[in-house]
């Protein structure tokens, strides 16, 4: 089976910053169309440039935690270029939380951002998916893949409401597999950590020692490039992981196979 995604129209949302512009970028290169979705209409442009027919890249802006623009988001695409093969849901939020403070609204809010979005998206694009293969007897209608964290299974209070949207987000790719699977649309997550996201980015700013104790924890001693990811997301899109769906890789250099660490999740 083909690694190739050269032809194939995806959404990436979370375009303009760290992972999603890091994975977007790499399906660009490789050939596919690709419509760069988030809310920071300024920085899409600065590094997507202006929409442009007769190129394979597009820029969409908008608030994707509201329905209307999830569904302008598709008719956009689909007026640039005819189809959606395969969504990536990269657009995410991290923010502290007092699992101990009864008025902290974090949990409410990641909820929002890192689950319902990626599930309303997702429902908006496999309906197309379906229809795009009426009357197509084999092959895959599209693939779905969610970028998630390794939070989901680590044990930070700190990181309650981002371990809670996480997980969350790790049981609807499994139920979207199963339910999407007899339409022939396969989901899968990434589950990273030791990958440096524009989050990461931030957090080791401020902390700068978060660094040392990340690669102490990590079994490969280092912290990985986005494209590492990006590698990652092209095999679930593409055919060469035809018969997988419901699962989550986990992208963190062994850090999971070890005692956690203080140090965020990212």
């Amino acid at each position: 089976m083909s690694f190739s995604i050269k032809g194939k129209t995806a959404i990436v949302t979370g375009g303009a910053h760290g992972i999603g512009l890091a994975i977007g970028q790499h399906f660009a290169d490789r050939g596919a169309n690709v419509v760069f979705a988030d809310i920071d209409e300024a920085q899409l442009k600065n590094e997507i440039g202006p929409n442009q027919d007769g190129t394979n890249i597009r820029y969409f802006a908008g608030d994707l935690r509201q329905k209307l623009t999830l569904a302008n988001l598709l008719s956009a695409t689909i007026d640039a270029f005819d189809r959606v093969d395969i969504l990536v849901n990269a657009s995410r939020q991290i923010m502290p939380s007092d699992p101990l403070n009864a008025d902290d609204d974090a949990v409410e809010l990641l909820l929002e951002q890192n689950l319902m979005t990626a599930l309303r998206l997702s429902q908006l694009v496999a309906k197309r998916m379906i229809r795009q293969a009426e009357g197509q007897a084999e092959g895959a209608a599209g693939t779905i893949v969610n970028l998630s964290s390794i939070a989901a299974r680590r044990t930070n209070p700190h990181l309650l409401a981002y371990s809670v949207s996480t997980a969350a987000l790790d049981q609807m790719t499994r139920a979207l597999a199963v339910a999407l699977a007899p339409h022939r649309i396969r989901v899968n997550g990434v589950a990273f950590g030791s990958v440096m996201s524009n989050s990461l980015k931030g957090a080791l700013k401020e902390h700068s020692e978060y660094r040392s104790d990340i690669e102490d924890h990590t079994p490969l001693g280092r912290i990985a490039g986005p494209a590492e990811l990006s590698e990652a997301v092209q095999y679930l899109a593409s055919d060469a992981s035809c018969f997988m769906t419901g699962q989550i890789l986990t992208l963190d250099g062994g850090r999971t196979l070890i005692d956690p660490v203080a140090a965020p999740a990212h």
